[in-house]
């Protein structure tokens, strides 16, 4: 428990790292932005599909393929209900819209903005958790470094929309806190989840696999070809894709 627990602390506090590095670079680029969300996106593919989603096949026995297919689809709908109730982050980044002059209205952004982020960073906490169900520890710490090291661009790039919609400084580091915090919590309740009972492992890894690629589809992808870095942003994907299955080969 107490790995889990330091586990659950490093993948949350990767997106604080990067958020402190956001403020040193406030101005990013859209190309820039668009190659590290892309090269992240590669980081969680590999890992949705190596840490996850064959890992399930394997612990599934017979069932294993219905069970992990109806699992990636479970975990992608529960995303996909939620996205429903939440607008999408670049609609509420406020780097293309006016600042509305009303507190009230704006705090209303702010709090949507958090619950956006909060639902795009819980599948990533779930699977750094679900993995340790597989008693593999290895395997387990290699998903929660990837999803680590793919947390600290994601931090940098979130404070420069926040900062250009006219947030505080103050404020925009705690929400970009709040959202490692997601992740803490991700992690301990995923772990809890397969600790109860290890008959729901092959079920949660699936599941957490489904929310990844659900929100790598959904969102990255689209959000880093829409600004005409897309060839860029397609190698940065493979870059972090080869890089998460060379952690996998050489330390799981």
């Amino acid at each position: 428990m107490q790995m889990v627990l330091l586990t659950a602390l490093g993948v949350g506090g990767a997106t604080v790292i990067g958020a402190i590095l956001g403020f040193a670079f406030k101005k990013i680029s859209h190309r820039f932005s668009d190659i590290v969300l892309s090269f992240a996106a590669g980081v969680m593919l590999a890992a949705a599909v190596i840490g996850l989603i064959l890992p399930s096949l394997e612990y599934g026995g017979k069932t294993g393929l219905p069970v992990t297919v109806v699992g990636i689809f479970c975990g992608a709908l529960c995303l996909n209900l939620l996205d429903r109730l939440v607008p999408h982050l670049h609609r509420l980044s406020g780097v293309d819209q006016e600042v509305h002059p009303d507190q009230t209205a704006k705090l209303n952004k702010i709090l949507l903005f958090v619950m956006a982020i909060a639902i795009h960073n819980l599948p990533e906490g779930l699977a750094a958790g679900v993995g340790f169900g597989t008693g593999n520890p290895g395997e387990a710490l290699t998903i929660a470094a990837g999803i680590a090291l793919q947390n600290i661009p994601e931090g940098m790039v979130i404070i420069a929309p926040m900062l250009a919609a006219g947030m505080g400084k103050g404020r925009t580091f705690v929400i970009a806190m709040m959202t490692g915090v997601v992740e803490v919590l991700g992690t301990l309740l995923g772990y809890l989840a397969v600790s109860v009972s290890t008959a729901v492992l092959p079920f949660a890894l699936a599941f957490a696999g489904g929310t990844m690629l659900y929100v790598i589809s959904d969102e990255m992808i689209p959000e880093t070809h829409a600004h005409g870095s897309e060839r860029g942003a397609t190698y940065s994907l493979l870059a972090g894709f080869a890089l998460m299955l060379a952690m996998s080969h050489y330390l799981g």
